[in-house]
């Protein structure tokens, strides 16, 4: 037998220690009595009781303190050895370490992104054999395939561009190698992820894709990065930016078809992180179509614990200690006492663990009222916020969104970070499924199959749209841009609360997600709002030279043709005549002098609505997207003048 936490046991010093106190102490009272009182009036005096209830008190009190401490130190007997045996597959992981993955077109860079994928890959599927490959101009198996996650773990926190020896971007020589290494295992079917931001690659990739998809292969490609790219850092030049042989400044953008033909090629499949998509979600539902086979994992060391044995004695001799020392006389009232504290107590945690119940039960409308009720009958104000939180919990599970946002306000009251950071992320959810189920009519699902990417986001707007241009009502169309202008407004707020979760918990995950499916929405909300205005704009007819002139009556000379008495009309070139010019008469006075002011008026009148942040005469349709302008958290603004693409075939990022 050892102890698993043996510096516990050093707190038995300590009891020898009390016990030889507790006797010193009852002497020198009885010396203090023996002084105060004369011999002769003792027995008058003094009652004595028997001091052995005290001294079997104080025993069993000892005997207590030494139980729990040896529970503390974990007594624990070894019982062998035992390897784990799971099912699982094999699945090799390919990350991109080229230059190009620092680039911080999405935060804080393509290389950290495409880590935080794999560390959620690892905990969705814990029982798979996963090893990890990083390349560049050529690959290298760093980690083989093992059950050890933990050991993967700690190569891939390692892992960055400065492990490539040779620059670039080879798919066709990372997809070969990790071909090769997963044939070695003898297993039919094996599963490949690669992360990279699709960069232009070198090698015969056609072959590869055949040779895989012949292996059993099927390769599952995430794109990293965005379409807009960014400048490849490099801190050995003097901006810190990539300079390529001809000196313009180096840009990377994600190239998905790479990507998606390597994909598709293999009957896998493709998306892009950050875009919504449940990837760990997307992977195991690939990965459990494989077939699985048993291996053999970690030795484990069995130990029996003992410490149970020990817990239980020692709570019985406490409690015999307590009775045996306990002078009885007034003992009544407190337990009277307690036991009123005890029905309150017992009361309130009854009605709490019957809305927790109700929630679990999913009967979401109990739930709320039960929660609701707990919040308004509560004094402490902790106390209320924690039961608004329950109640908003059931009331969004309800698909009472409106309600949800309420109490999911009321529970900021908190001062517990935990509590407001659930109430901050709870509002964004609301807000955002508001504004989802006012443009689709249904709420945003939850199954990871079930979730819509941008193509579908783009067919729900671009119906909501056409809806709008058939409209007959222009009180119909005024109503639908103003939705679409709340619905701006909402997501716009859901990730403000989602930066407030962020900055009381930095590493909530979920958070961080829901911010980034948002601001996507949010954007693309923007591109197709855009898009409609520029069609509205090129669709209306365009004014045709003559249009809006004043008509000229019958009889009136037309242009060119002389009059009856052979004079042409005015402003007409005649014989050694020219037409003034500029707008100007015989008098040398400019003309539309008044017209020219009102237009002065309106402009003026534009820019004071300008700087108030709202203009009077624009439209809904331009007010919604004037909002999402406002709101967007544009990563990159417009290439400038000294940035291009470059697709030169020496590059080594």
């Amino acid at each position: 037998m050892n102890f698993a936490q043996p510096g516990w046991l050093a707190l038995l010093i300590l009891l020898p220690i009390l016990g030889v106190g507790a006797v010193l102490a009852a002497r020198m009272r009885r010396q203090q009595w023996a002084a105060f009182v004369a011999p002769r009036l003792r027995e008058s005096l003094l009652k004595r009781g028997s001091s052995l209830p005290r001294w079997l008190a104080l025993f069993l009190l000892l005997t207590a303190c030494a139980a729990l401490i040896i529970a503390l130190a974990r007594p624990r007997g070894d019982a062998g050895t035992r390897t784990e045996k799971t099912l699982g597959r094999n699945i090799m992981i390919a990350l991109d370490i080229s230059k190009s993955m620092r680039v911080s077109d999405v935060k804080p860079d393509r290389l950290t992104q495409a880590k935080i994928v794999i560390y959620e890959l690892m905990e969705a599927m814990p029982n798979e054999r996963i090893g990890f490959l990083g390349f560049a101009g050529n690959p290298h198996v760093y980690a083989p395939l093992t059950i050890d996650h933990s050991a993967v773990r700690e190569t891939i926190e390692q892992v960055d561009e400065t492990w490539a020896p040779l620059g670039g971007s080879d798919l066709a020589a990372a997809v070969h190698l990790a071909t090769e290494t997963l044939k070695k295992t003898g297993q039919k079917n094996n599963a490949l992820v690669i992360l990279s931001d699709g960069e232009k690659h070198d090698g015969d990739l056609d072959a590869m894709i055949t040779e895989a998809e012949r292996s059993g292969v099927y390769i599952i490609a995430i794109g990293v990065g965005t379409e807009d790219g960014g400048f490849v850092p490099n801190s050995d030049f003097p901006n810190g930016q990539m300079i390529d042989r001809s000196g313009q400044t180096v840009i990377s953008r994600l190239q998905s078809d790479v990507l998606r033909k390597l994909a598709e090629g293999t009957k896998g499949r493709f998306t892009i992180a950050g875009s919504g998509m449940d990837v760990p979600g997307m992977v195991k539902s690939v990965v459990q179509g494989l077939d699985a086979f048993e291996m053999e994992g970690r030795e484990r060391r069995i130990s029996i614990e003992f410490y149970q044995w020990l817990v239980f004695p020692a709570i019985l001799f406490l409690a015999v200690s307590i009775v045996a020392g306990t002078r009885w006389k007034g003992i009544r009232a407190a337990i009277l006492l307690a036991g009123g504290f005890l029905t309150i107590n017992h009361a309130q945690a009854g009605d709490a663990s019957d809305a927790k119940a109700a929630l679990a039960g999913q009967h979401y409308e109990q739930a709320r009222d039960a929660y609701h009720k707990l919040a308004g009958e509560s004094k402490f104000r902790e106390t209320q916020a924690r039961f608004r939180l329950g109640e908003a919990a059931a009331a969004y599970r309800a698909g009472d969104f409106r309600g949800a946002r309420t109490a999911f306000s009321q529970s900021l009251l908190s001062s517990d970070p935990v509590v407001q950071a659930g109430g901050h992320t709870g509002i964004g959810n609301s807000l955002f499924q508001l504004g989802w189920k006012s443009l689709s009519g249904d709420a945003y699902p939850s199954a990871p199959q079930a979730v819509p990417d941008l193509a579908r986001f783009d067919t729900i707007v671009k119906e909501a749209l056409a809806k709008l241009r058939e409209s007959e009502f222009p009180e119909e169309v005024e109503a639908g841009y103003v939705k679409f202008e709340s619905l701006a407004t909402n997501w716009a707020d859901a990730v403000r609360h989602y930066d407030s979760t962020l900055a009381l918990l930095p590493s909530d995950r979920a958070a961080h997600k829901n911010r980034e499916l948002t601001l996507t929405y949010l954007k693309r909300l923007a591109e197709l709002l855009d898009q409609e205005k520029q069609d509205t704009e090129q669709s209306m007819p365009q004014p045709q030279p003559g249009e809006g002139q004043p008509q000229k009556g019958e009889g009136e000379p037309k242009e060119g043709e002389e009059g009856e008495d052979g004079t042409k009309p005015p402003g007409e070139k005649g014989d050694g005549e020219k037409a003034p010019k500029d707008g100007k008469g015989d008098d040398g006075e400019k003309k539309d002098d008044g017209q020219k002011g009102k237009d002065k008026d309106k402009d003026k009148d534009k820019k004071d609505g300008d700087q108030d942040g709202e203009n009077p005469n624009e439209s809904p349709q331009e007010r919604a997207h004037r909002i999402l302008k406002e709101n967007a958290d544009l990563e990159k603004g417009p290439l400038t003048p000294g940035r291009r693409e470059f697709r030169d075939a020496e590059k080594d990022w």
